[in-house]
């Protein structure tokens, strides 16, 4: 269990919770929600310890699992001690024996002790530590022939699923996780569901994935309004409930407003006459009517609209014996496929199978976009009739220069427009007022984002190319997109591992296998009956 008690934290001025009071029950799992910027990973790590409250306590267990965001503390670490650190008291005694083992001479101390730590260390299941974390990193996509390699020559990615691996192991009573589903791919976030969905202790976890919450969770902890209210249920559920409270909330205090103006027009009329007890009476009643205004949502909601200056025409692409290889490695193996105009197709796969790799090949002769250094090294691409391209690219941030404002950056993608217009874009992506003004080189990973859509606005493309968009978005924004990404008239290529975007949008799925590419001309709904 997990309870915290007249919690309270702020900014300067800003408040992000005050006076919160509740607790995490065992065997219930716990969505962590809220918009970016409203106290989500603070209060995680208030939780873990990390970092102190302003005021109030919190009462946690001993045994802690923890998703640890430093990619890099562990670099000197084989892979699968990593893991094993999870379980502190057994990583603790195994060092201790190792240490003792290690001296030119036992004493009879060094003997006693020994005894204890082989009882701390059967009572921790230590004699099959290395195999049982060998299951987890199995299940997230970590090779056998990595666990003894350093955690310093891992990818970022697989450091990432090496460090959930870690807060899973060692049977904690807590489960505390920020974005476990980050740099994840949809076959192990799968796998994280299930093993989470079968988790007995008190599970915690902050995740911009609505399916992933959808699934795992069975309450949500929603932080707003300068608190914490806990509802049943998972994302969808909580935001019904929500929104029916606050309908209410908001409708007492229409009808509480009413009733005050009515009592202080008869005061105003009647407060010189006569009626002097009639009227101190109905003040008495406005003081007892008079409420205190709703705190404010901080939650903001993008809106997301893509247009197209004109169609392209019907066939939009065409792939022949699409080849690509890095050094000796193959990574496509001659692929081919035509892609016709209205056509939504989501590239599924593994990490680093080469879904990326196919969308730079498809761009490596198209003015603007092609990534410099990039070749294909044999077969061909076609783009269509008035075909015109908007790209999204996973490291979106390099395609913002510094030096400009957030709404110079956007205005020389259009220098006709209007500078109404690029306000108003700015104003659907949450750049309200003076944060045109921002200089681009401030902007978070979120920003960065939200700004590139506005781009995509902007230009009104006929193609659409996105690769992992939703790595920085919150879930507004990521529904905002889902939405803007079904009514969308013109083609999409998509690669995402966020299972609500797949589902939803795509109408065709290009599937990776290794270096094949399967090309299933279906929905995922589809694709997933035919593989069960």
């Amino acid at each position: 269990m997990i309870s915290v008690s007249n919690l309270s934290m702020r900014y300067g001025s800003k408040i992000l919770f005050e006076d919160v009071s509740t607790t995490f029950t065992p065997g219930r799992r716990y969505g962590l929600t809220g918009p970016n910027g409203s106290g989500k990973s603070t209060f995680m790590k208030i939780l873990t310890g990390e970092l102190d409250a302003q005021k109030g306590t919190v009462v946690r267990p001993r045994k802690l699992g923890v998703l640890r965001q430093d990619q890099f503390a562990f670099d000197a670490y084989r892979v699968i001690d990593t893991v094993i650190m999870g379980n502190k008291p057994l990583w603790a005694a195994l060092e201790e024996r190792d240490r003792i083992y290690a001296k030119p001479e036992m004493t009879d101390a060094d003997g006693m002790r020994l005894g204890e730590l082989e009882g701390t260390i059967g009572d921790e299941d230590g004699y099959t530590a290395e195999s049982d974390a060998a299951v987890l990193l199995d299940g997230l996509d970590i090779p056998e022939a990595l666990h003894e390699r350093k955690m310093g020559e891992l990818q970022g990615g697989q450091k990432v699923r090496v460090l959930l691996a870690q807060a899973l192991f060692g049977k904690p009573e807590a489960l505390l996780l920020d974005e476990p589903t980050n740099y994840l791919d949809l076959e192990s976030i799968h796998w994280l569901q299930d093993t989470l969905t079968n988790y007995n202790g008190t599970l915690i976890a902050i995740s911009h994935d609505r399916h992933f919450l959808n699934s795992v969770t069975t309450h949500t902890a929603d932080i707003d309004y300068e608190t914490i209210i806990t509802y049943t249920g998972g994302y969808d559920e909580m935001v019904m409930a929500k929104t029916q409270i606050r309908s209410t909330l908001e409708a007492q205090i229409a009808q509480r407003e009413k009733k005050i103006s009515q009592l202080n027009d008869f005061i105003a009329r009647f407060a010189a006459g006569t009626r002097s007890s009639q009227v101190t009476s109905r003040r008495k009643e406005v003081e007892r009517l008079q409420t205190n205004d709703l705190a404010r949502s901080n939650i903001q909601r993008p809106y997301i609209r893509f247009d197209q200056t004109r169609p392209s025409g019907k066939h939009v692409l065409e792939l022949k014996h699409l080849t690509k290889y890095y050094g000796e490695q193959e990574v496509i193996d001659g692929f081919t496929a035509n892609v016709l105009r209205g056509e939504k197709i989501c590239l599924m796969g593994r990490n680093g199978a080469g879904k990326t790799t196919l969308l730079k090949s498809l761009l490596a002769n198209y003015p603007g976009l092609a990534e410099k250094g990039f070749t294909l090294d044999s077969g061909s691409v076609f783009w269509g009739h008035e075909a015109q391209v908007g790209y999204f690219p996973q490291d979106v941030g390099s395609t913002i220069e510094p030096g400009l404002t957030v709404a110079d950056w956007l205005h020389q993608w259009n220098p006709a427009a209007h500078v109404e217009d690029i306000r108003g874009i700015l104003g659907q992506m949450l750049f309200s007022g003076e944060e045109g003004s921002k200089p681009t080189k401030a902007l978070s990973g979120g920003e960065q984002a939200r700004l590139a859509f506005c781009k995509l606005i902007l230009t009104k493309p006929n193609i659409l190319i996105f690769d992992e968009p939703t790595n920085h978005l919150d879930l507004e924004a990521i529904n905002a997109l889902n939405i803007a990404l079904q009514r969308y008239e013109g083609t999409v290529l998509l690669v995402t591992h966020d299972h609500d975007l797949i589902d939803e949008v795509a109408t065709r799925m290009w599937i990776f296998h290794d270096k094949e590419i399967e090309d299933f001309q279906g929905p995922y709904a589809e694709w997933k009956g035919k593989h069960n």
